[in-house]
């Protein structure tokens, strides 16, 4: 109950910062959807990397190297500290600067200015929203499964089948009325806000976690001792092939929606320098203890028994490891901790959705005139509200490792990102190029995903590659060869975003 309890006053403050920055709120739609592009260095920075560390990253990350072992280091973060840093300074400075300068809120109104097409909006719209929930899945079950193993034996007579636990459906739902709370009320605003708290929370009670784990296990050389000896060495568990492949995953950033909203929110360019910098810092910093924690407790005992059992629930390891290795305050603490990082994704994505809705749908078909203010931004709430109903009824469905479902979401973004390249860095790509990318890339990742039981097989390669290579492949092969075989944009465009100083 104490751990229950510390948990519930953590999701209640959480609720009175989210009110306390609504009261900042200017009332106008831009200060809504754009928190009126005035968001400074250091809340970008807590604002862009506590809306990319999600359930992947926490939850996900120590499960995988309790499967696969220390490299998953390497295929993951290593790749994305090089490769996010790498998107925010050729892809975020630069779709800041055209977002400013032309008024865009979304990246469909980006895209529909640059390639004269509104058809091409329309068929991005739900390819994106299609991709962005199984996102908001990952982090909902991740959510569950922390909660439920952090919690066991609180309420034994109310949840016998969770073994006293809160159960996911109850957990997930509390979650998402507290996000959709304060994204309701403050908008992008309240949002930054938040990811800055939770994402100061969620690192200081990481390192504390790992450091009180560490110690509970006799120190770092003691815990490492412990481990199964092949999950400390790369070995055979990842292919060489699959390794370089990986690479292409965290592409997948400078296509996520929620992502370029924050971008849009900076009040100049150089606010980006400290993300570009501290991010991939701040990267090393979280997954390294996650994923020593998925490796010790391969083979951490306690009186002569595994800690984490061999029969333990999908996605629950991290949780298993704080709950049995510190007392329940802490547990508590720490657990406030790792949904601070799983909310500070969960708000960014329920909210882009309902400015894309909104934007890109209702405004964009009936006239930006038709509709004050004050619609615009009820308008984006009650998609919010719908976004938030249907993942949630999603989540309740049979769960899969947390892990494996962001991989496949990431590939759907990655596969994208010639799109977002090449509307930003080559004239010649053409409308027709950019429908062409984005058909391929929706008709070989579902295919592909399909193929792999729909996310069941985590084992799932081609030619011990990643089914994002080959997505990517095709995606950038068709937006090529169409682009170069149709008519090229009009000068006019192509002067608009090359030639412009």
């Amino acid at each position: 109950m104490t751990t229950t309890i510390i948990m519930a006053g953590y999701l209640g403050l959480l609720l009175v910062l989210g009110l306390v920055s609504s009261r900042l709120f200017r009332g106008t739609s831009a200060d809504y959807f754009l928190a009126s592009r005035s968001i400074g260095p250091f809340l970008l920075l807590m604002s862009v990397f506590g809306t990319t560390m999600t359930a992947f990253a926490l939850v996900g990350s120590t499960g995988e190297a309790y499967r696969a072992g220390i490299g998953v280091y390497g295929k993951m973060a290593s790749w994305s500290g090089l490769v996010h840093s790498a998107v925010f300074f050729l892809i975020g400075i630069r779709l800041w600067a055209y977002g400013k300068r032309y008024g865009f809120v979304t990246q469909i109104q980006f895209f529909r200015d640059r390639f004269e097409s509104n058809a091409l909006g329309s068929l991005m719209f739900p390819i994106l929203v299609g991709l962005v929930i199984p996102y908001l899945l990952v982090g909902l079950l991740g959510a569950g499964s922390v909660v439920r193993a952090l919690t066991i034996g609180a309420f034994p007579q109310h949840f016998p089948d969770t073994g006293g636990g809160i159960p996911p459906w109850l957990s997930t739902a509390v979650i998402c009325l507290v996000v959709l709370t304060y994204v309701f009320w403050g908008g992008l605003r309240g949002a930054a806000w938040a990811n800055a708290f939770q994402t100061i929370v969620f690192m200081i009670t990481g390192f504390i976690a790992f450091a009180l784990i560490a110690n509970k296990l006799g120190g770092l050389a003691a815990a490492t001792s412990m481990a199964n000896p092949e999950k400390l060495i790369r070995g055979d568990e990842i292919p060489q092939l699959q390794f370089l492949t990986y690479a292409f995953i965290p592409l997948s950033v400078g296509m996520f929606p929620h992502l370029f909203q924050h971008w849009l929110t900076a009040s100049s360019a150089k606010a980006f320098r400290l993300t570009v910098i501290a991010h991939p810092i701040f990267i090393m910093i979280v997954w390294v203890p996650c994923i020593l924690i998925g490796v010790w407790a391969t083979g951490a005992m306690i009186d002569g028994q595994l800690i984490v059992p061999l029969n333990h629930p999908q996605n629950s390891e991290l949780a298993i490891m704080v709950k049995k290795l510190t007392n329940p305050m802490l547990s508590g603490f720490l657990g406030a901790g790792i949904l601070a990082a799983i909310m500070s994704s969960l708000d960014s994505q329920f909210f882009c959705l309902g400015s894309m809705f909104t934007n890109d749908i209702v405004i964009h078909h009936f006239g930006k005139d038709r509709f004050d203010d004050r619609q615009k931004i009820w308008l984006g709430r009650g998609f919010v509200t719908l976004v938030v109903v249907v993942t949630y009824l999603l989540a309740l469905t049979e769960p899969r490792r947390v892990f494996t479902m962001g991989v496949w979401c990431f590939s759907g973004f990655a596969a994208l990102f010639p799109l977002i390249f090449a509307s930003l860095y080559w004239r010649r790509t053409t409308k027709a190029g950019a429908v062409a990318c984005v058909l391929t890339t929706v008709l070989v990742w579902f295919g592909l995903f399909r193929a792999s039981g729909y996310g069941a097989d985590p084992e799932f390669l081609i030619m011990d590659m990643m089914p994002v290579a080959f997505i990517f492949a095709a995606s950038a092969l068709s937006l090529v060869t169409v682009s170069l075989a149709t008519r090229p944009p009009s000068p006019a465009t192509v002067s608009r975003y090359f030639d412009l100083q």
